[in-house]
């Protein structure tokens, strides 16, 4: 069974080619992948299908020929990555399945439009709009959707952002403050996040810069998370007082992960839009019974 290796600001994915939807993926067999001692490793598996082959993608086939199956390291299933999909549309272009410049991506979390660099350059992600409770509009530290978030005996209120999936967003005064993360953070109230949440700790670098490290449900602390990414932009923006779609100005944010950088931009339509690298590092050839 063919496969590939890829990564966008060192989060890294098994990518999968099955084009007819034809190739059972357990949760189990997903683990197994992303195993970083049995398997190949990896924070997540990218199913490369063609979207009118897989149930939950058929509607959007007319405007999207391809779907990313994604599945969290612990073969959860997740509605949508950033820099996933960056690595998807990277093996597309790769594959010669597109062209560089724009096209259209199926996920869970609905359409998503990238624009793919000539000539290997980065790619950028239309990541939708950010949900907030209480509304986009709502600014400062005191605004709607406030939680509570503890990691290494420390507590901090957080800020809940919806990018497609949860996230709950810290701003701590030190990166290290948050520990090793090697257990998911607390979130409170509990039934803050029926589904599980990803939790972002932020710390200033300068004007409209950031640095991000961050606990992705079902994969642990990973190098990068573009959702996140996109998150901790729209959070700093809020408690900064910009909101492009009630200032009519765009906002652009660069966000440092452990793995690289990059740059979120809020549009004044709310559209959000993600720029970054993604690189295929290697190719081969599974041993079926990994998957069985």
């Amino acid at each position: 069974m063919p496969f590939l290796k890829g990564h966008g600001t060192e989060n890294d994915f098994v990518i999968i080619p099955d084009p007819d939807g034809e190739l059972e993926l357990s949760p189990e067999a997903v683990a197994r992948l992303c195993d970083r001692r049995a398997g190949v490793g990896a924070d997540g598996v990218l199913r490369v299908v063609r979207s009118a082959a897989h149930p939950e993608a058929r509607h959007m086939a007319a405007e999207a020929e391809w779907f990313m199956d994604y599945r969290n390291a612990d073969g959860s299933v997740a509605e949508m990555c950033g820099n996933g999909a960056r690595v998807f549309a990277r093996h597309l272009e790769r594959a010669g399945l597109v062209e560089p410049g724009d096209v259209a991506l199926a996920t869970r979390a609905g359409i998503r439009r990238a624009h793919i660099a000539k000539e290997g350059g980065d790619v950028t992600i239309g990541m939708g709009r950010a949900e907030l409770p209480g509304g986009t509009e709502s600014t400062g530290d005191a605004g709607a959707g406030r939680v509570r978030v503890s990691a290494a005996g420390r507590e901090w209120p957080a800020r809940k952002v919806g990018m497609g999936n949860p996230h709950a967003v810290a701003f701590v005064t030190d990166l290290a403050d948050a520990g090793s993360l090697l257990d998911a953070p607390g979130v409170t109230p509990p039934d803050a996040f029926p589904d599980g949440v990803n939790v972002e700790f932020v710390v200033d670098r300068g004007p409209r810069h950031v640095a991000l490290r961050v606990h992705e449900r079902g994969s642990g602390e990973t190098r990068s998370c573009g959702t996140g990414a996109c998150a901790v932009m729209v959070a700093a923006a809020r408690r900064d007082g910009a909101d492009p779609v009630r200032d009519g100005v765009p906002a652009s944010y660069t966000v440092d992960v452990p793995g690289g950088r990059l740059v979120i931009t809020e549009r004044t339509d709310g559209e959000i839009e993600m720029t970054g690298p993604a690189v295929i590092v290697a190719e081969g050839v599974l041993d079926p019974a990994l998957l069985s």
